[in-house]
């Protein structure tokens, strides 16, 4: 349950109040302050005067919830916003690793001259192999936040695990939690402090409810700017790398109130089939792409299958524009 105290409620009254219910989170939204419980069905006794709205819900999908927020939210996303009414589709570009300077450096060039304005590039890399490249670290951080003042980009990177999370804060634009990472706490709990915008990886073998009370961990310690991110399930299927789910992108669409992102080149594996991929994510009328590219893929130190070599991806940027445009949407 969601109660909304009444705006004439202090933080210490609102702390308070929590504690007598046992509630397990207290944040902020516009002018009230939200006491947020599981198991709660009705409005306690104490709380009834002091309570201007309240929402009941089935499960620990809450803050997230369609239900306590008919009106997707709104995040402002580096120079763009996106969800809400705006009709955005941030595309979201650049190599998998920032493996040199002249490599990231490239890329924002590319990036910048196509008019977009988000760069991504992975610094610390969650590797299944520890004989794999596994990013230049805190180098990568600070070559990105060089490139972000060079082009006038967004920057945005992920956070491996918990040991660099307060780096990652400080250096990027937007924090990026990867699948393997969605379920350390340590991670989420330190996003809620901050009010970065968080696009959260769902897992390849989480369930959407699993994915949704990641982002509940962001929104219930305080930060509403919470992104979710599809980027392809772990499916009996060999041919690909995983499975796009784009039926649990038409859930998530209905369901909560988060702006959503797709990754194509994640879920395919292979180059050849991002494009149709993106085209098809784009269709469905999302906030953002999450693109891989690098200037010459055959030598990527990473996830060199999937990236697509820069004219690859300017002419892919350009096929989006009108199926954007078909259902309403903008690149961006």
């Amino acid at each position: 349950m969601i109660l909304q105290l009444q705006n004439n409620i202090t933080e210490q009254a609102a702390i308070k109040l929590a504690a007598e219910i046992q509630a397990f989170h207290i944040s902020y939204e516009g002018e009230n302050y939200l006491i947020t419980g599981s198991g709660v069905k009705e409005v306690p006794s104490q709380l009834v005067d002091k309570t201007a709205n309240n929402w009941v819900f089935a499960n620990d999908l809450q803050l997230g919830s369609s239900k306590f927020l008919t009106k997707k939210r709104t995040v402002q996303f580096g120079n763009v916003l996106i969800g809400g009414d705006t009709k955005n589709t941030v595309i979201i570009g650049g190599p998998c690793s920032v493996e040199s300077e002249q490599q990231i450096r490239t890329s924002a060039s590319f990036i910048s001259g196509l008019g977009l304005n988000v760069l991504r590039g992975g610094c610390y890399k969650p590797r299944t192999s520890p004989y794999s490249f596994q990013g230049l670290g805190l180098e990568g951080l600070q070559l990105l936040a060089k490139m972000r003042q060079e082009f006038g980009l967004t920057v945005i990177t992920e956070v491996r695990d918990a040991t660099h999370i307060e780096e990652v804060i400080a250096y990027s634009d937007v924090i990026q939690v990867g699948a393997k990472a969605m379920y350390d706490q340590g991670i989420l709990r330190a996003c809620a402090k901050t009010q970065k915008p968080v696009l959260i990886k769902r897992g390849f073998g989480t369930t959407l409810q699993e994915f949704v009370q990641a982002a509940e961990f962001v929104l219930s310690g305080g930060n509403p700017n919470v992104i979710l991110c599809e980027r392809g399930i772990r499916t009996f299927e060999t041919g690909t790398r995983f499975t796009l789910d784009l039926c649990g992108v038409a859930w998530l669409k209905q369901h909560t109130n988060l702006p959503i992102i797709l990754d194509p080149s994640h879920a395919m594996g292979y180059a050849y089939g991002v494009a149709d991929l993106a085209r098809a994510c784009v269709a469905m009328g999302i906030d953002g792409l999450l693109i891989e590219a690098h200037p010459d893929p055959s030598v990527a130190k990473s996830d060199a299958s999937q990236q697509l070599n820069h004219p690859e991806f300017e002419s892919l940027i350009s096929s989006l524009r009108p199926v954007a445009t078909s259902v309403g949407y903008n690149i961006v």
